[in-house]
């Protein structure tokens, strides 16, 4: 592979005109199909197999006009202190805010009046009006939208309080400045880093690119796949992170190489076959680790996985030839202004971080010294740290977020509130339960075996309103509500679902006639439920074809190992950090945490896939430096040395940028975005500073020798892909010598 990609990154550097054309005519292609595209779709879930899932399919057979998936909203009125909703003036004013909803837009299906549907609270001071739509919320139009929020005007100008929630004012999560504040920290640390402005902007320059080709594409086929909005802000997230921590790792062994001496092409061909190599196995770990969220059969995790590991190839094939390329035209001032004045390429220490004759050892030197002296008590400080930070995650909820989730200055949230105080939080989040009769037993009619569900279930604690059964025109079906005492992300609702299930598990034996029970919070059980079950099984594979992938990279059994036990401890750390943040509220005024509650319930396993790939990242790039100075004879505590004399400054940079990217999505209005940004933030902390820059040195020193041992009978089962290029420098030395040796035999006379 080291040749391979040594030719290529040679190429790329001579035809450099030829591939920097290539990708700028990719980025303006996608960027014309993101323009022309329909707009992006709103975020939905989809759950195939779960009991929630099949009810909705069988609420769109049976009551065909139900509009089962329908976007919809709740506008609530609030009457000030010393009135009540049913004085004359505001039961007009609520009136006509029904009709302009209902004649606002085609789309909308129906409309209850909050005094038929008596929808009142016991104080009389608060109502709301329940609107239905004809489409799901990715089809509603903006001019159905504008219709929602004008008709409210009426009310206000009455004097009431009118806010307005549900699912169809769903707008793309807003980010703000802190995503730009992360870059610009990157690029600081770019510039810290190399010392020039043209190889700090070449990394931040080729991610863009990245980015902005990955995104756009997501842009022009969310109509067509659709793909929700949170699908585009993980690539962006990912793609960025990793685009320029590839690009960086490629330019500083560029960098490496042009002090050693060589041509500008021939150091651009050694960067991208041996950097270029670990570039490549890193990329593939992250891919692993997306593409096998599949597993989880959730069509959004897998969307959203699917896109972002295509990002990450984007991200890999532009370090390999857009990079050479843009250094080709770079040439000089791709190297510290020293070393251009000085006509070569620098000091030893400065790029490659070599210790010079009389030079101070630089900090990755000492580092790697004070963790071989003490290697036991590093080990153990690093994983009692991470073991203490771990605890909250023992205290782990698990949900999906509602309105109840959303900025306290969103209308969203304000209804909910409203809501809430007027007739219970449990309105919030009403459960449907479908009643299929078809299977029932002679004499039993679908009517009366819901009417025992609806008696059995208005008995249980958590219940506080049970509506009266509704039969299709068929009268093989029923559907009713239930709306619970607790608000919907709370456990006392997730074990109403599990209570109502079993009670009317019996009912169904009795009578034949099936109950399903669904509705956005029985979904947000099935979806944690679904994602527990596939957490165990997605992380053996994940971290099984990892581990294989890492055997083939260092031809080690023990480094794998430990490279997959350090991850587990630093994904439970950084759970833990998310509970203590967004659960139980620690420091949540510095991270803008308006509202705890549960942890998002796909979290967890989308933490393990996303962090495990990126956690490789570092490892392959430190141990691949410890690796090759091992396999050129060094010993194993001098290797360990080595490593981080050559990698510990770019892996640091790296991972600062990791993280001041991923930190810069905290600031989104979205309680999910926010939480996956602080998840991967902390999560790549933990994992670059303590587990790789600690723990692997420290159990690399305790086991010596034995860390590179790889059993005879696997080491010709496995394939030598060369990361280390040391077939590349055998195959370059060769070569050099043949030809030193024809220019030799060339000046020599001829004999006649």
């Amino acid at each position: 592979m080291a040749t391979f990609l040594y030719k290529l990154g040679r190429f790329a550097f001579r035809r450099r005109r030829f591939v920097a054309l290539i990708w700028v005519a990719l980025l303006a292609v996608a960027g014309v199909g993101a323009a022309t595209a329909s707009a992006p779709a709103a975020d939905s879930f989809s759950i195939p197999g779960t009991e929630a899932q099949r009810a909705f399919d069988l609420l769109d057979q049976r009551f065909p006009g139900a509009n089962a998936d329908g976007a919809t909203a709740r506008v609530v009125f609030r009457a000030p202190e010393g009135e009540s909703m049913k004085d004359p003036a505001n039961k007009a004013a609520v009136e006509r805010t029904v009709h302009a909803l209902r004649s606002g837009s085609s789309q909308v299906d129906r409309v209850a009046d909050p005094y038929a549907a008596k929808a009142l609270s016991k104080d009389g001071r608060t109502a709301y009006a329940q609107v239905s739509y004809k489409v799901t919320g990715f089809e509603l139009s903006d001019a159905s939208k504008d219709a929602l929020k004008d008709a409210t005007e009426d009310g206000r100008d009455a004097g009431l309080t009118v806010e307005t929630g549900g699912n169809a004012l769903q707008a793309i999560p807003e980010t703000g400045a802190t995503e730009v504040i992360g870059i610009a920290i990157s690029a600081v640390v770019l510039v810290i880093t190399f010392g020039a402005l043209i190889a700090a902007g070449l990394p931040l320059l080729t991610a863009l690119i990245g980015v902005g080709i990955g995104v756009s594409t997501i842009t022009a086929l969310s109509s067509t796949l659709d793909l929700s909005s949170t699908t585009s802000t993980l690539a962006t997230m990912i793609g960025l992170a990793v685009g320029i921590d590839y690009a960086l790792f490629i330019v500083s062994r560029y960098r490496a190489e042009i002090t050693e001496g060589r041509e500008r092409e021939e150091a651009a061909g050694r960067a991208v076959g041996t950097a270029g190599s670990a570039v490549v196995f890193a990329g593939l770990t992250v891919v692993i680790a997306l593409v096998g969220l599949t597993v989880v059969n959730i069509p959004m995790l897998t969307k959203m996985g699917l896109a972002a590991a295509g990002t990450v190839v984007i991200a890999v094939l532009i370090a390999l030839t857009l990079i050479p390329a843009l250094l080709g035209f770079a040439g000089a001032r791709a190297l510290p202004r020293k070393a251009r004045k000085a006509g070569k390429a620098g000091v030893a220490g400065e790029v490659h971080g070599r210790d010079a004759a009389g030079e101070r050892p630089n900090m990755g030197t000492r580092w790697a010294h004070f963790v071989l002296r003490r290697p036991v008590a590093v080990l153990l400080t690093a994983v009692i740290g991470l073991g203490v930070v771990a605890i909250p995650a023992t205290s782990l909820e698990l949900g999906l977020p509602d309105d109840g989730s959303q900025p306290t200055h969103t209308t969203q949230r304000k209804a909910y509130d409203l809501l809430s105080d007027g007739f219970g939080a449990g309105v919030n989040g009403p459960l449907m339960l479908v009643v299929d009769g078809r299977d029932a037993h002679a004499g039993e009619s679908v009517k009366s075996a819901a009417a025992r569900v609806a008696n059995k279930v208005g008995g249980l604690d958590d219940v506080a309103v049970v509506t009266p059964p509704t039969v299709n025109k068929a009268g093989d079906t029923a559907m009713l509500n239930v709306v619970p005492k607790s608000k919907p992300s709370s456990v006392e609702t997730e074990d109403l679902v599990h209570d109502i299930r079993s009670t009317t598990h019996g009912i169904a034996q009795d009578t034949g006639a099936k109950t399903l029970v669904t509705g956005t919070t029985a979904m947000n059980v099935d979806v944690s439920q679904k994602l527990n079950d596939a957490l165990v099984p997605y992380l053996a594979l994940v971290v099984g074809l990892a581990f294989l992938l890492l055997m083939v990279v260092f031809r080690s059994v023990l480094v794998p190992l430990k490279a997959a036990l350090g991850f587990l401890l630093s994904v439970v750390a950084a759970l833990g950090a998310v509970v203590a943040v967004f659960q139980w509220g620690w420091l949540s005024s510095v991270f803008g945490v308006e509202q705890t509650g549960p942890i998002m319930s796909m979290m967890p396993i989308f933490m393990v896939g996303v962090v495990f790939g990126l956690a490789m990242d570092y490892e392959v790039f430190l141990v691949t430096r410890m690796r090759e100075a091992f396999v050129h004879g060094e010993r194993p505590g001098e290797a360990v040395v080595t490593g981080f004399r050559h990698g510990a400054r770019v892996v640091t940079a790296a991972a600062v940028i990791m993280i001041s990217v991923f930190a810069g999505f905290i600031g989104s209005s979205d309680s999910m975005i926010k939480m996956i940004g602080f998840g991967l933030a902390i999560a790549v902390f933990f994992d670059a500073f303590l587990v790789r820059m600690a723990i692997v040195p420290a159990v690399l020193a305790l086991l010596g020798r034995s860390a590179w041992w790889l059993p005879r009978w696997l080491q010709k089962l496995l394939p030598n892909v060369d990361v280390e290029g040391e077939g590349l420098r055998t195959q370059l030395a060769d070569t050099h010598a043949a030809d030193g040796a024809d220019a030799s035999n060339a000046r020599e006379p001829a004999g006649v």
